[in-house]
Protein backbone atom coordinates (compact mmCIF):
# COMPACT_ATOMS: atom_id res chain seq x y z
CA UNK A 1 0.00 0.00 0.00
CA UNK A 2 1.46 3.40 -0.97
CA UNK A 3 2.29 5.74 1.91
CA UNK A 4 0.23 8.72 2.94
CA UNK A 5 2.10 12.03 2.98
CA UNK A 6 0.92 14.23 5.85
CA UNK A 7 1.34 17.92 6.64
CA UNK A 8 2.31 17.64 10.30
CA UNK A 9 2.52 21.39 10.86
CA UNK A 10 -0.98 22.15 9.56
CA UNK A 11 -2.89 21.34 12.76
CA UNK A 12 -0.32 23.19 14.85
CA UNK A 13 -0.25 26.38 12.77
CA UNK A 14 -3.88 26.55 11.60
CA UNK A 15 -7.41 26.10 12.89
CA UNK A 16 -9.02 23.70 10.43
CA UNK A 17 -12.64 24.57 9.66
CA UNK A 18 -13.53 22.19 6.85
CA UNK A 19 -11.77 19.93 4.39
CA UNK A 20 -12.45 18.59 0.92
CA UNK A 21 -10.91 16.09 -1.47
CA UNK A 22 -9.25 17.24 -4.69
CA UNK A 23 -7.55 15.43 -7.52
CA UNK A 24 -4.04 16.48 -8.49
CA UNK A 25 -2.43 16.74 -11.93
CA UNK A 26 0.98 15.01 -11.82
CA UNK A 27 3.65 13.90 -14.26
CA UNK A 28 4.79 10.28 -14.49
CA UNK A 29 7.93 10.62 -12.41
CA UNK A 30 6.08 12.65 -9.75
CA UNK A 31 3.55 9.90 -9.11
CA UNK A 32 6.33 7.35 -8.85
CA UNK A 33 8.15 9.46 -6.25
CA UNK A 34 4.94 9.92 -4.25
CA UNK A 35 4.34 6.16 -4.30
CA UNK A 36 7.82 5.78 -2.77
CA UNK A 37 6.90 8.34 -0.10
CA UNK A 38 9.42 10.94 -1.24
CA UNK A 39 7.32 14.07 -0.96
CA UNK A 40 6.92 16.85 1.59
CA UNK A 41 3.86 19.03 2.32
CA UNK A 42 5.49 21.05 5.13
CA UNK A 43 5.33 24.60 3.72
CA UNK A 44 2.79 24.04 0.98
CA UNK A 45 -0.39 26.01 0.38
CA UNK A 46 -3.03 26.31 -2.30
CA UNK A 47 -3.98 29.47 -4.16
CA UNK A 48 -6.83 30.23 -6.54
CA UNK A 49 -5.60 31.84 -9.77
CA UNK A 50 -7.86 32.62 -12.75
CA UNK A 51 -10.61 30.28 -11.54
CA UNK A 52 -8.21 27.34 -11.03
CA UNK A 53 -6.63 26.02 -7.85
CA UNK A 54 -2.86 25.47 -7.74
CA UNK A 55 -0.70 23.84 -5.07
CA UNK A 56 2.46 25.81 -4.25
CA UNK A 57 5.65 24.59 -2.49
CA UNK A 58 4.69 20.90 -2.61
CA UNK A 59 8.12 19.31 -2.82
CA UNK A 60 8.32 15.99 -4.68
CA UNK A 61 11.85 14.59 -4.84
CA UNK A 62 13.15 13.61 -8.30
CA UNK A 63 12.57 9.96 -9.17
CA UNK A 64 15.83 8.00 -8.88
CA UNK A 65 15.29 5.94 -12.04
CA UNK A 66 14.03 8.98 -13.96
CA UNK A 67 16.63 10.30 -16.38
CA UNK A 68 16.27 13.43 -18.51
CA UNK A 69 12.48 13.21 -18.18
CA UNK A 70 12.54 13.89 -14.44
CA UNK A 71 10.33 16.65 -13.03
CA UNK A 72 11.19 19.90 -11.25
CA UNK A 73 10.78 19.33 -7.47
CA UNK A 74 8.75 22.49 -6.69
CA UNK A 75 6.65 22.68 -9.87
CA UNK A 76 3.13 24.16 -9.51
CA UNK A 77 0.54 21.39 -9.36
CA UNK A 78 -3.01 21.98 -10.53
CA UNK A 79 -5.78 20.69 -8.27
CA UNK A 80 -8.96 19.27 -9.76
CA UNK A 81 -12.17 20.55 -8.17
CA UNK A 82 -15.70 21.16 -9.40
CA UNK A 83 -16.43 24.71 -10.51
CA UNK A 84 -19.04 25.13 -7.76
CA UNK A 85 -16.47 24.10 -5.12
CA UNK A 86 -13.96 26.61 -6.51
CA UNK A 87 -16.54 29.43 -6.47
CA UNK A 88 -17.43 28.65 -2.84
CA UNK A 89 -13.75 28.63 -1.88
CA UNK A 90 -13.12 31.93 -3.69
CA UNK A 91 -15.85 33.57 -1.61
CA UNK A 92 -14.54 32.26 1.68
CA UNK A 93 -10.86 32.94 0.99
CA UNK A 94 -11.43 36.52 -0.22
CA UNK A 95 -13.97 37.83 2.26
CA UNK A 96 -13.01 36.09 5.50
CA UNK A 97 -9.23 35.82 5.26
CA UNK A 98 -9.04 32.04 5.23
CA UNK A 99 -6.26 30.11 3.53
CA UNK A 100 -6.17 26.77 1.71
CA UNK A 101 -3.79 24.26 3.29
CA UNK A 102 -3.16 20.68 2.10
CA UNK A 103 -3.43 18.22 5.00
CA UNK A 104 -2.40 15.00 3.29
CA UNK A 105 -1.79 13.29 -0.05
CA UNK A 106 -3.15 9.76 -0.37
CA UNK A 107 -4.22 7.24 -2.98
CA UNK A 108 -7.83 6.37 -3.75
CA UNK A 109 -8.57 3.78 -6.44
CA UNK A 110 -5.00 4.17 -7.71
CA UNK A 111 -5.27 7.94 -8.15
CA UNK A 112 -3.46 10.54 -6.02
CA UNK A 113 -5.78 12.79 -4.03
CA UNK A 114 -5.14 15.82 -1.83
CA UNK A 115 -7.14 16.60 1.29
CA UNK A 116 -7.42 20.38 1.13
CA UNK A 117 -8.49 22.30 4.24
CA UNK A 118 -10.05 25.71 4.62
CA UNK A 119 -8.07 27.06 7.56
CA UNK A 120 -7.40 30.18 9.58
CA UNK A 121 -3.94 30.90 10.99
CA UNK A 122 -3.45 30.49 14.74
CA UNK A 123 -1.89 33.19 16.87
CA UNK A 124 0.78 32.44 19.47
CA UNK A 125 -1.73 32.54 22.34
CA UNK A 126 -4.01 30.08 20.49
CA UNK A 127 -1.11 27.65 20.21
CA UNK A 128 -0.30 28.02 23.92
CA UNK A 129 -3.96 27.44 24.79
CA UNK A 130 -4.02 24.25 22.70
CA UNK A 131 -0.87 22.99 24.42
CA UNK A 132 -2.38 23.72 27.84
CA UNK A 133 -5.56 21.81 26.92
CA UNK A 134 -3.52 18.80 25.72
CA UNK A 135 -1.48 18.84 28.94
CA UNK A 136 -4.66 18.99 31.05
CA UNK A 137 -6.09 16.05 29.10
CA UNK A 138 -2.89 14.04 29.75
CA UNK A 139 -3.14 14.80 33.47
CA UNK A 140 -6.74 13.57 33.55
CA UNK A 141 -5.76 10.35 31.76
CA UNK A 142 -2.86 9.78 34.19
CA UNK A 143 -5.17 10.30 37.16
CA UNK A 144 -7.73 7.86 35.76
CA UNK A 145 -5.05 5.18 35.26
CA UNK A 146 -4.06 5.38 38.93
Amino acid sequence: MPPVIRNKKAHHDFSILESLEAGIVLQGTEIKSIREGKANLADSFARIENGEVFLHNFHISPYQQGNIYNHAPLRLKKLLLHRSQIKRLIGKVQERGFTLVPLRVYFKNGKAKVELALAKGKRAYDKRQDMAEREAQREIERALKK
